[in-house]
């Protein structure tokens, strides 16, 4: 009930935000619902989402936000954003005052689904007390992995929208299929297949007939017999195009339009005082189109003493520009690790910047639980190098690092087909996100980066 509700909340933002980031907002309130149990954490939980509700909503009509476009404008996993373009959209009629009534509507229905959760464990305590113990049951025979056949590209809905077990099983065919094709990992690809038909065979899919539902099983199926967060099935209810297509010129014309206008989301560049330099960024924009702006940005602060990088709402980007931004901050080549990417030459930064003066700067990043994507490759890398200190709020968690396979007209998945190399750890910010250094509310992240680099530079 309480996901149908955020569901229903998420409704009020741009039609363009909701594409973009919908399911990363949904999995990530789904993660906080799972750990934040009992009254006063779910009540906490709530405060925050109302509260950032009432703070980011006007932000997302008033301010021009990039989206993405190409190959990752499918569900999740097209891999590495492309290219983006701005939209203009204005709020629907009464979209502000309706965010409020139902605001207040759903603190109400929180209110009594807590006290109607409670009702119910009490009565499921009372049942335990009178109810046998489990049965035990022999083992059964694994089944054999079954090769995909054409019904496998069937639709797996039916006209009303629910699921059968026929259709269920397409779909996991399906996911099977692509496992043993497409996932680096072979062997892990083949327990994972062989988890699937178990958790078939023994009925665990059996009571889940909405299309939404299934994909979210098959993804905790899935993770649960990987360990890999990269690998998700995506259900969708309008209907995936058989073979996607690139941006078309009219997409790039756009694009390159609309970061002309926005100065290529490089918002604000400015000294502050103690000679600190401050850069706020609200993408990385792809360098063929903005790669003198970049430059520019970081000439302009080449004789600070210390650097502040802003990505509080920047939701990623293009590797290349995360690349080039990171090349200031080194005297030399340094590795920075990309779970989208084989590690190649492109993986490395082509440091040193002939001219530069930032490579033995302090530098601070700024984060908050908007912070995504290619900037959290940025922050994460600096950090793992301790090359900058992490000031703000955990990132939002969004590796996006599997590639998009299509199983028919509603159901796909991400399967990681890269073997990238991560010297610092097993783990990278899928889902978990990045965590700051220094945890402070993303609003305050700013005037507390000032205070450590002033501390910084009198050390110095």
């Amino acid at each position: 009930m309480s996901e149908k509700i955020y569901a229903w909340l998420l409704r009020l933002y741009p039609s363009r935000f909701r594409e973009t980031y919908g399911d990363e907002a949904l999995q990530l309130f789904r993660d906080r619902a799972r750990d934040e149990r009992g009254f006063f954490p779910q009540l906490r939980l709530w405060s925050d989402l109302i509260g950032d509700l009432a703070n980011s909503l006007p932000g997302e009509y008033l301010h021009i936000q990039p989206g993405v476009v190409g190959a990752s404008a499918q569900p999740r996993f097209a891999g590495i954003p492309s290219f983006f373009f701005v939209r203009e959209e204005l709020p629907r009629p009464g979209a502000l005052l309706f965010g409020c009534m139902m605001s207040l509507l759903t603190l109400t229905a929180i209110w009594g689904s807590l006290n109607s959760a409670g009702n119910y464990r009490a009565v499921r305590r009372l049942a335990s007390r009178q109810s046998p113990g489990p049965s035990t049951s022999t083992q059964q025979p694994l089944p054999q992995l079954r090769p995909m056949d054409a019904a496998a590209t069937m639709p797996a809905v039916t006209e009303n929208g629910k699921l059968d077990t026929a259709e269920k099983q397409r779909v996991i065919n399906g996911a099977i299929n692509n496992l043993k094709r497409h996932y680096v990992y072979p062997d892990a690809a083949q327990k994972t297949a062989e988890s699937l038909l178990v958790h078939e065979m023994n009925g665990d899919d059996d009571p889940i007939t909405d299309g939404a539902a299934f994909a979210r099983l098959l993804t905790s199926q899935m993770r649960d017999a990987s360990d890999d967060m990269h690998l998700e099935v995506v259900y969708s209810e309008a209907p995936l195009p058989e073979h996607p297509s690139g941006p078309t010129a009219e997409d790039l014309e756009r694009y390159r339009q609309a970061m002309e206008q926005g100065n290529c989301t490089f918002e604000k560049v400015e000294i502050l005082p103690h000679n600190i330099g401050y850069l706020k960024l609200n993408s990385f924009p792809d360098p063929s189109v903005c790669e003198a702006t970049a430059r520019a940005a970081m000439n302009r602060l080449n004789d600070v003493d210390a650097i502040i990088f802003d990505l509080r709402d920047n939701r990623g980007g293009e590797p290349d520009m995360v690349m080039l931004m990171a090349a200031y901050l080194f005297d030399h080549p340094e590795y920075m690790y990309n779970p989208r990417e084989n590690t190649t030459e492109r993986s490395w930064t082509r440091s040193p910047v002939p001219g530069n003066r930032l490579a033995d700067k302090p530098a601070f990043l700024l984060t908050s639980r908007s912070t995504a994507s290619g900037a959290e490759h940025f922050s994460y890398d600096l950090k793992m190098l301790k090359r900058a200190t992490l000031v703000g709020e955990t990132t939002a968690g969004a590796a996006h690092s599997g590639v998009w396979h299509r199983i028919d007209e509603h159901f796909g998945m991400g399967i990681t087909e890269t073997k990238p190399i991560n010297p610092f750890s097993k783990t990278d910010w899928a889902i978990v996100g990045v965590e700051p250094d220094v945890t402070v509310k993303a609003a305050d992240a700013l005037k507390t980066a000032q205070k450590l680099a002033v501390r910084r530079l009198q050390k110095r």
